[in-house]
């Protein structure tokens, strides 16, 4: 009896040292796609009054975890029964993340024509003012949907291989840590321009000198963000087709890893929009007809 408790206890020793292993792994994995998110996701929480940024951050965070209760069971049972399936959704999301790197690139040098919003206070009535909020909400957990596929995805595909129970423990928790963490730093970093304003309305020079700086500081870091999260997308992006794609990774191995990720990053990123852009056109054409 003593003996079989020990081996139990030894088991589950093994599968959590195991778990934490896979689970730093799947971690560093996904680890680069958070730059998108948090930019992606700074983004859409700021532009709203300054006491509703946290009550909207807090409903696309739960509407985040709900995304994710959605898509780990999904993911788990294409693991378990179609495990070969896991390699070829991980290089579709290679696609549609090169392309979203291609398309931020392109927008950078054409930018769309955007319609012009009313930001008038008195222009919206409070019913719309709150209709645009959900609105808003919406889009982001849509948004946010897409990104969870992505992270769930490049995470399973760190721990293919493993027992069933590593997968479930570890992907949850890379899940649930990303979760926390995107949110966490988002709420802080729409907040800043905030916390400034008080230091601005101190007595002090320094309180105030900081405070300018930090609401100053709040568009840069959200443009930083954006610029660090393309290039973290053609980065994951390359790192998939290289390890996925065997003649990639023979023309691309003799290179430094980071170079070979970055080069198939790029070639994928070109592709993927050509791509796109030619169905798109072609899309119309025959729509014009």
């Amino acid at each position: 009896m003593a003996s079989g408790i020990f081996a139990l206890l030894d088991d589950i020793a093994a599968l959590m040292d195991d778990v934490v292993l896979m689970s730093k792994i799947a971690t560093k994995k996904t680890a680069a796609i958070l730059g998108d998110d948090l930019a992606v996701n700074a983004e859409k929480a700021s532009g709203f009054v300054s006491s509703r940024e946290i009550p909207v951050l807090w409903a696309i965070m739960k509407g985040s975890f709900l995304n994710k209760l959605i898509i780990l069971p999904f993911a788990f049972l294409l693991s378990y029964f179609i495990p070969w399936l896991i390699t070829v959704v991980l290089i579709l999301g290679a696609v549609y993340l090169a392309y979203e790197a291609a398309e931020k690139i392109y927008e950078y040098f054409v930018p769309h024509k955007h319609e012009a919003i009313k930001t008038e206070a008195d222009a919206l009535t409070p019913e719309q003012v709150l209709a645009r909020e959900k609105e808003k909400i919406k889009a982001a957990v849509v948004t946010d949907f897409i990104l969870s596929i992505e992270i769930v995805i490049i995470a399973l595909g760190s721990v293919i291989g493993k027992p069933i129970s590593t997968q479930i423990i570890a992907v949850s928790f890379v899940a649930v840590v990303a979760t926390i963490g995107v949110y966490g730093i988002v709420a802080a970093i729409v907040r800043m321009d905030d916390f400034g304003m008080l230091l601005v309305a101190r007595k002090s020079k320094t309180s105030k000198f900081i405070g300018k700086q930090l609401i100053q500081l709040l568009p840069k870091v959200i443009k930083t963000l954006a610029f660090v999260g393309t290039i973290a997308l053609i980065l994951v992006a390359g790192g998939i087709f290289m390890h996925n794609i065997k003649p990639l990774h023979y023309v691309l191995e003799s290179l430094p890893l980071l170079v070979g990720e970055f080069i198939a990053g790029i070639i994928g990123a070109v592709i993927s929009f050509v791509a796109v852009k030619g169905i798109m056109v072609l899309w119309r054409k025959i729509k014009g007809k």
